[in-house]
């Protein structure tokens, strides 16, 4: 196995902006540096951990089911994302691990968090792509939210969409509002949704 990670630094909040104003204003700008850098070095030290523990957790799981594939770890927006591929040659073990609509990879993600939460003791968010499937999935989910919005707009009638996980809910919901238009989800357990609407 290859592991490779990345770091890209986390954007300043509003909240981070507002502080390191306050303190310049006060002239105690060496305390604000020094606790917000303290803050994001640890959080990055325990994001960095969190991927080491689910990369070696995903290398025993590949070693046992004899699949080949290298795993990417990359560290972005304060979320560590991991990333399993493979050549064309042993794709098809990984196709495996993906599953019809996702459904193995979700329950793999999940087995992957609780084992983290074991190690580390902290929940974890990360997120698992295997073969770049939550990538494509993304860019049918942006088209999806596109639709939507132009029969919104065109017949000014709520549209609602098929169930979907959290993770997948969170990418339409930012699509729509990046379209300018509004959504929420209703519905409960495997029938919650997305219902997107002008207002």
């Amino acid at each position: 196995m290859d592991f490779e990670a990345t770091e890209d630094a986390a954007e300043p909040t509003a909240a981070d902006t507002e502080d390191a104003v306050e303190g310049a204003a006060e002239g105690n700008t060496d305390a604000v540096e020094d606790t917000d850098d303290d803050a994001g070095e640890t959080s990055m030290n325990r994001l960095e951990e969190e991927g080491d523990v689910a990369a070696d957790y995903l290398e025993e799981l590949l070693d046992i089911a004899d699949i080949d594939g290298d795993i990417d770890i990359e560290v972005r927006g304060g979320r560590t994302y991991l990333s399993v591929v493979a050549d064309e040659s042993s794709n098809s073990g990984l196709t495996a691990l993906v599953g019809k609509g996702g459904e193995v990879l979700d329950a793999l993600q999940e087995l992957t968090r609780l084992a983290v939460l074991s190690q580390t003791g902290t929940r974890s968010r990360l997120v698992l792509d295997v073969n770049g499937y939550r990538s494509q999935r993304a860019k049918y989910l942006h088209s999806l939210a596109e639709e939507a919005v132009a029969k919104v707009k065109s017949g000014g009638e709520a549209v609602h969409l098929v169930p979907m996980s959290s993770y997948e809910r969170k990418i339409v919901h930012d699509a729509v509002a990046d379209l300018g238009l509004v959504s929420e989800s209703e519905g409960e357990g495997a029938k919650r949704h997305i219902v997107v609407s002008a207002d």
